[in-house]
């Protein structure tokens, strides 16, 4: 006859054996865990990486084309533009942005909108010809600026009014902007600085401040001299399930200027 206190006695876990199963399944399920965060972790680094290379070549695109089949770069913008950003202090209209010179150096992310270049590009009609002022083609301008606060850079087209029919736009914030004013242009995200050179025909440096007059004022070469712009594009960007900025490159564009 078969004791029911045996019986009894033979059913369920131990303690211990509770305690081996859960432990060997916290084991098991924090594996489990660290190797997919770690692959989500990884997943997400290359496609930040993906992204912050295909915003470099698109931006070395634009600047190259754009820049490079440009009539040079210039000290500020002479069509009159009603959203400078960066008014110059000392035209009261508020409709030109500050000057800036052919002055190497550094510029990094900072709260509000900082300009980097200027320049100017002949006009053409909505036919895709030039637009003509007598034997020389107008010109439309260009302001290539960088916004601190959303770590991009961005271009505003300014149309010249003189030429009919003029296939570009003048551009807007895109807080403000319309059919008929439609958003400046991105052309890069993630930016984290912008280092610039200059260059002469003869490969020498062309730096405004390197020479002063009798009154301490700059008088060194400008933007009219320079052959060659180079422009160190530095991005960093914070993939997700990232505490820092992991992705970090740079592009180095270099563009031969057609002055004129």
């Amino acid at each position: 006859m078969i004791s029911m206190k045996n019986s009894y006695a033979q059913k369920g876990f131990t303690l211990v054996e509770v305690l081996i199963v859960l432990t060997l399944t916290g084991l098991f399920a924090g594996l489990i865990f660290s190797f997919a965060f770690g692959f989500w972790r990884y997943g997400y680094l290359l496609e930040a990486d993906l992204n912050t290379f295909v915003s470099r070549l698109n931006a070395g695109d634009y600047l190259r084309e754009n820049v490079g089949s440009s009539s040079g770069l210039i000290i500020q913008n002479s069509i009159a533009d009603p959203n400078a950003m960066n008014p110059d202090p000392l035209i009261t209209s508020n409709d030109y942005w500050e000057p800036i010179h052919a002055i190497p150096g550094n510029i990094s992310v900072s709260t509000g909108t900082i300009p980097i270049i200027y320049f100017k590009r002949p006009s053409l009609d909505t036919s895709g010809d030039f637009a003509m002022n007598g034997s020389q083609p107008y010109e439309d301008e260009y302001v290539v600026y960088m916004d601190g606060d959303k770590d991009k850079i961005f271009v505003r087209t300014l149309s010249n009014p003189s030429v009919t029919n003029n296939r570009l736009l003048t551009s807007c914030p895109e807080s403000i902007a319309t059919i008929s004013c439609p958003k400046d242009k991105e052309i890069i995200s993630d930016i984290e600085s912008v280092d610039m050179r200059y260059f002469s025909r003869t490969a020498n440096t062309i730096d405004y401040t390197s020479i002063v007059d009798g009154f301490g004022n700059y008088i060194g070469p400008d933007f009219s001299v320079v052959e060659v712009a180079e422009f160190t594009l530095n991005i960093e960007k914070k993939p997700i399930l990232q505490q820092t900025n992991a992705t970090k490159s740079s592009t180095i564009i270099r563009i031969a200027l057609r002055n004129t």
